[in-house]
């Protein structure tokens, strides 16, 4: 199985990307990025791209994948609507539709966020761009699915790009223990999303079409159980 990840250099994408090079089943991953990632390993194969609304450079490296990972995305704080939509719908439906023309049959996994307004009424402006972002997406003639986490605990190394998010994480990293047994409807991890993706890439559109924290939750342990049932 060959897999399209972008982001991988971000929080999110980390935990996406280890899942990928540490199931045996996919046997190359294309890390699409602006810089080269800190990784080496046999199956990874970095793509130094740097304009996210044009792959025509690339889009002949974009055939015959079974998977996107997508999980570019930035923070809406301190951002005015223009840019976070460029960033956010603009850069994930060009990188849709460059895939849809060059491997149709592919699964799209976009990362979105618990709070989305698929009405795109809300009064908070991400929660409205997320929600055009998946409904343009869910409207494209592909097998995609919408992932809606809430709160990410990054383990394994991930770490948050922004420096508010990090020092966040710092604080809260002893309680997500407490918050995985008080509220574990509202709570994952950066590990849980990445093996959340490939057990739906490996269902091949069975699964729901917006998966929120409890199915990602699931997921990730039914794939997990999978995996160590093969091993």
């Amino acid at each position: 199985m060959r897999i399209v990840v972008f982001g991988a250099s971000g929080m999110i994408g980390h935990g996406a990307l280890r899942a990928c090079l540490l199931d045996e089943q996919v046997t190359e991953v294309l890390a699409v990025v602006r810089r080269p990632l800190d990784i080496a390993h046999p199956k990874l194969r970095q793509v130094i791209h740097t304009d996210f609304a044009d792959y025509t450079p690339i889009q002949e490296q974009l055939h015959s994948l079974d998977a996107c990972l997508y999980c570019l995305g930035v923070s809406a704080v301190g951002r005015k609507e223009d840019e976070y939509t460029r960033i956010t719908l603009d850069y994930a439906l060009a990188a849709a539709h460059a895939l849809v023309a060059a491997s149709p049959a592919l699964t799209f996994c976009y990362v979105s966020g618990e709070g989305t307004d698929p009405t795109e009424k809300s009064r908070q402006m991400w929660a409205r761009v997320k929600g055009r972002t998946e409904n343009e997406l869910l409207a494209l003639p592909m097998t995609a699915h919408m992932f809606r986490p809430g709160y990410v605990q990054p383990v394994d190394g991930a770490v948050a790009r922004t420096p508010l998010y990090r020092t966040m994480y710092r604080i809260t990293a002893g309680l997500y223990p407490l918050l995985q047994r008080a509220v574990p409807r509202y709570v994952t991890t950066t590990q849980a999303i990445g093996r959340a993706m490939l057990a739906v890439t490996h269902a091949k559109g069975t699964s729901p079409s917006v998966l929120r924290n409890d199915d990602i939750n699931a997921l990730s342990l039914s794939y997990s159980s999978g995996r160590a049932s093969k091993a």
